[in-house]
């Protein structure tokens, strides 16, 4: 997603902490990872930005919005939910438990690819989407920090003009998630498409881009 909205906006990803190239710290919280986006936008002197986050960096990008609304021009939220008093993946795990039971994670999660998109055979080549290459010390800290947060009581307070996007086949986080967080956001809209799960940005990756830019550009 990086190069074709790079063509509009100066664009910056980052590894959240406890994940791909960032440190991997024993333990840190979900508010480590809303301070570090601050802490990234201090670094480059930007003082207010529009913020996408997926899945997980959703959920962070709703308590950066929450805590610190002064620096959020628009917010996107793609595959997110309100709450993590459930950890969707651990869910699933639990509703497929006979059907995962001895397989390890790439077998799992092959296994479970059809409940998380809309066309599995397309997605078994971005498979790296949904596993890890964390080890279990470091996979616990990592859902240890986004575990049992709960935003509801709080999305009222994000100011920013608000972008929901949620994919019609996902069974991590579905759309009826995204819409009870469009809901509790003054600002928001809530966007459905119609051919992906989890994973929209390499489902329909055109039809995501020309969504967001249409959003920010508007």
């Amino acid at each position: 997603m990086i190069e074709p909205l790079s063509k509009n906006f100066k664009t910056i990803a980052l590894d959240c902490r406890g994940h791909g190239q960032s440190d991997k710290p024993s333990q840190f919280t979900i508010t480590d990872h809303a301070n570090d986006i601050l802490a990234i936008m201090d670094h480059f002197g930007i003082k207010k930005a529009h913020l996408l986050g997926v899945s997980m960096g959703s959920y962070i990008a709703q308590l950066v919005a929450i805590t610190a609304p002064e620096r959020i021009d628009k917010l996107i939220l793609t595959v997110t939910k309100s709450n993590g008093l459930t950890s969707s993946i651990q869910r699933l795990f639990k509703e497929n438990e006979a059907a995962i039971k001895g397989l390890d994670m790439h077998f799992t999660i092959l296994k479970l690819l059809k409940y998380m998109v809309y066309d599995a055979e397309l997605m078994k080549n971005h498979l790296e989407i949904f596993e890890t290459t964390l080890s279990p010390e470091q996979f616990n800290a990592a859902n240890k920090a986004i575990g049992a947060f709960d935003f509801r009581n709080d999305l009222s307070k994000i100011t920013a003009k608000t972008l929901v996007i949620s994919g019609k086949y996902d069974g991590l986080n579905p759309p009826a998630d995204g819409r009870e967080v469009a809901s509790l956001i003054k600002n928001a809209i809530f966007v459905e498409m119609e051919y992906s799960g989890h994973a929209p940005m390499f489902e329909e990756p055109g039809t995501y881009v020309n969504i967001i830019e249409h959003f920010l550009l508007k």
